[in-house]
C-alpha cells in the first residue's frame, strides 16, 4: 500500500483589509493582548508583578527543573542522529538542486549575530569567572572555587551553557521550520512544524495557540537578551564618557541605574526599528557582517595582548572534559530537598537546629566556611564534625539551587529565544542540506563560542590567578567585567579606542538581535510571509521596548532591586509551554522524515518497475 501524501494544506486566515491586512487577526490580538497586559501590570503594580513572577518562577523550577535539563539533552542526541544518518543528512531544504540564498560568510555572520552575539559580549568574561567560583564540582566540595584546580570544571559548565546544547535548541526549531517551508512549500511559521502530528487541526484555534506561544516566547527571550546588553552598553558608555547620571553608585560597585537603562533602551530600540524597516537583505545582513568583523578584531586584540597560551591550553583540556562528561551533563537533573528531608539526614546533635542550618546548607553561592560563619545561637556551638555532616546533608539542595539558577535559566533563555533564532535560521538557510544545517548551526558556532570564552574569559581568570587584578575583575558587575579586564590589558588611548569599539559592537549586536526579533514576530503574524508591512514592524518594536522597559523598572521594585529579575522570571515562565511544543517538533520531524523516506523508496521502485 502506497504511503499517502503529506498534509500541506495549511490555511492561516488573514485579514483582507484594514490595519491588520495580510495578518492573522487572532494571532495579532492574542499576542498583543498578553504583552499589553504584562506591560500594564508591571507599570501600574511593579512591586506586585515582581513578587508574583518571582514566586511563580520558584514553584515552576521545583517541579520542572528535571524536564528542562533532560529534554535539552535529548535535543542534542536527536540532531546528532539526523546528521549522521545518510538518508536524513543529505536531504535538501528546498527543491532538488536549489542553491543557498546567502554566501557562507553572510550566512554564518547572520546566524552568529542573531543567535548569541549579545550573550557573548556580556558573558565572555562573566560566565567563566562566575563558574570558576561556583559550579557543581565546587558546590559538592570536590575542589575550592577561584583556584587553579577549579578552572577545568568552570569551563566544563561554560562549554555546556554555550556549546552544542545551546545551539541544538535553536536548530530543533529552525530545522523543523525550514524543512516544512522549503521541502513541502508550507508557511514559514511555528504551526507548520506540528502538521505531521495534528494535520488539519493546525488550521484552527490550536494552530493560533502554537503561534502565539512562539511570539510570547520570542518577545520574552529577546527582552532578556536586550536587557543584559543594554546594561553592558550603559557600562561601556560610562567607561568612555564618565557620565555619572547613567549609573547607580549606591552599592559596592557602580551599576547602570534606571535612568541609564531606559535611556540606552530607547537609543537601541530606535535604531533596531529603523534596521527592521529595511529588512533582512539590507539592515540585518550589513549589521551582521559588521558584527562578525568587529568580533574578530576584538578576539585578535585578546590574542595579542591577553593570555593566549593559557587560553589555548584551557580550550583543549576543557573541550575533552566537556565531551567526556557529555552524557551526564545532558541527562543528570538534581532535585530540591525540603526542610523535612534535610532534617532527617542530620546527625542527632544537629536535628534541634535544622531550621537554623537549612538555608545556609542549601545555598549554592557560599562555602562551608561561609555556612559556619553565618550561624548564630546554639547552631554556632555545634562541633566541626557535626557541622560538616549538616553541610553535607544539604548537598543535593545546593546542587539543585545551582542548576536551577544557572543551567535551567540558560535552557529557558535559549528555548525562549528559539522561535526567533530558529525561524531566522530557517529564513536564511533555504537550499542547504539537513547535515549542512546541523553542522553549520550547531558545531561550528559552538566551537567559535568555546574559543571566545576561553580567550576572553581565560585572560580574566589568568589576571586573577597571577594576582595582577587582585580580585577587582571578580568584584565588578557582570556587565562591566569585560571593561575591567581590558583595563588590565591595555592603557592610554588604545584602551579608549578598544573600549569604544566594544561599545559599538554591543550596540550593533543589540540592534541585530532586536530587529531580527521584530522581523520574526511579523513573519509569524502574517502566516509565514517573508516580507511584512513596515507599520507592523514599528508597532512590534514599540511593544518590545515597552515590555523591556516596564519589566526593568519592576525588577528595580522587587526584593534585592535586581533590574533583570522580573525579565528573567517572566522569560522562564513563558519558555515552559514552548518547551513542550519543541518536544512535539522532534516527534513530528521524525515522522515526516521517515514517511518522506518511504515515499522516495516507493518512487524509486515504481521507476524501476516502469523501465523493467
Amino acid at each position: 500500500m502506497a504511503t499517502p501524501p503529506p498534509f500541506t494544506e495549511l490555511e492561516i486566515k488573514r485579514t483582507s483589509s484594514g490595519f491588520y491586512q495580510g495578518n492573522s487577526l487572532e494571532i495579532a490580538l492574542l499576542s498583543k493582548g498578553i504583552m499589553i497586559a504584562l506591560v500594564l501590570w508591571a507599570l501600574v503594580f511593579p512591586q506586585n508583578a515582581s513578587n508574583i513572577l518571582s514566586s511563580f518562577n520558584g514553584a515552576l523550577l521545583k517541579n520542572f527543573n528535571g524536564f528542562y535539563i533532560i529534554i535539552v539533552g535529548l535535543f542534542t542526541f536527536f540532531l546528532f542522529a539526523l546528521a549522521v544518518i545518510p538518508q536524513t543528512g543529505k536531504r535538501i531544504m528546498g527543491k532538488a538542486g536549489e542553491k543557498p540564498e546567502f554566501s557562507n560568510f553572510s550566512w554564518f555572520s547572520m546566524m552568529f549575530g542573531a543567535g548569541l552575539g549579545v550573550g557573548l559580549m556580556v558573558f565572555s568574561t562573566a560566565e567563566p569567572l562566575g563558574l570558576w567560583g561556583s559550579n557543581p564540582v565546587i558546590v559538592s566540595q570536590e575542589v575550592v572555587g577561584n583556584t587553579p584546580e577549579a578552572v577545568k570544571s568552570g569551563y566544563r559548565y561554560t562549554f555546556l551553557h554555550y556549546g552544542f546544547h545551546a545551539w541544538s535548541i535553536y536548530v530543533v526549531t529552525g530545522l523543523s521550520l525550514a524543512y516544512y517551508a522549503y521541502t513541502r512549500g508550507m508557511p514559514l511559521t511555528i504551526r507548520s512544524a506540528l502538521t505531521p502530528l495534528f494535520g488539519r487541526h493546525m488550521n484552527g484555534f490550536g494552530g493560533h495557540i502554537v503561534d502565539v506561544l512562539g511570539v510570547v516566547a520570542t518577545i520574552l527571550g529577546v527582552s532578556v537578551t536586550i536587557g543584559f546588553g543594554v546594561s553592558q552598553f550603559v557600562d561601556g558608555v560610562y567607561n568612555i564618557t564618565g557620565m555619572g547620571w547613567l549609573m547607580d553608585t549606591s552599592g559596592d560597585v557602580p551599576t547602570p541605574g534606571t535612568v541609564g537603562l531606559l535611556s540606552g533602551l530607547v537609543v537601541i530600540m530606535g535604531l533596531s526599528i529603523i534596521s527592521a524597516v529595511s529588512g533582512v537583505g539590507r539592515g540585518v545582513k550589513y549589521l551582521s557582517n559588521l558584527n562578525l568583523v568587529l568580533s574578530m578584531i576584538l578576539l585578535l586584540i585578546f590574542i595579542v595582548f591577553g593570555s593566549f597560551l593559557f587560553a589555548m591550553t584551557t580550550y583543549a583540556s576543557a573541550l575533552v572534559d566537556y565531551i567526556i562528561h557529555y552524557v551526564s551533563l545532558s541527562l543528570v537533573a538534581f532535585s530540591p530537598i525540603d526542610m523535612a528531608e534535610f532534617a532527617s539526614a542530620l546527625p542527632a546533635a544537629a536535628k534541634p537546629f535544622a531550621s537554623d542550618l537549612y538555608s545556609g546548607a542549601v545555598n549554592p553561592w557560599g562555602s562551608f566556611d561561609g555556612f559556619v560563619g553565618g550561624l548564630t545561637g546554639g547552631a554556632a556551638n555545634l562541633d566541626p564534625i557535626t557541622l560538616s555532616a549538616a553541610y553535607e546533608a544539604g548537598t543535593e539542595g545546593r546542587l539543585f539551587s545551582w542548576q536551577a539558577a544557572w543551567t535551567t535559566f540558560y535552557w529557558a533563555w535559549w528555548i525562549a529565544f528559539s522561535p526567533f533564532v530558529g525561524l531566522f535560521l530557517a529564513r536564511i538557510s533555504k537550499g542547504r542540506t539537513v547535515r549542512e544545517f546541523i553542522v553549520g548551526c550547531v558545531f561550528l558556532p559552538a566551537l567559535v563560542c568555546f574559543a571566545w570564552m576561553t580567550i576572553l574569559g581565560g585572560t580574566a581568570i589568568d589576571l586573577e590567578l597571577s594576582g595582577v587584578a587582585d580580585g577587582s575583575i571578580i568584584a565588578a558587575s557582570n556587565s562591566s567585567k569585560l571593561f575591567e579586564t581590558l583595563s588590565y590589558m591595555l592603557s592610554g588611548g588604545f584602551l579608549w579606542v578598544v573600549t569604544l569599539m566594544c561599545v559599538v559592537l554591543i550596540l550593533t549586536f543589540l540592534v541585530t538581535s532586536a530587529d531580527s526579533g521584530i522581523l520574526v514576530m511579523n513573519t509569524i503574524m502574517s502566516g509565514g510571509e517573508a516580507v511584512t508591512k513596515i507599520k507592523h514592524r514599528i508597532v512590534w518594536g514599540v511593544i518590545l521596548t515597552l515590555v523591556i522597559g516596564t519589566l526593568l523598572v519592576a525588577g528595580r521594585s522587587g526584593a534585592g532591586a535586581n533590574p533583570m529579575a522580573s525579565l528573567q522570571n517572566a522569560m522562564i515562565i513563558g519558555a515552559l509551554p514552548f518547551t513542550a511544543v519543541m518536544g512535539l517538533m522532534c516527534v513530528s520531524l521524525t515522522k515526516a522524515l521517515y514517511r518522506d523516506g518511504k515515499r522516495d523508496k516507493e518512487k524509486e521502485v515504481a521507476v524501476v518497475e516502469k523501465t523493467a
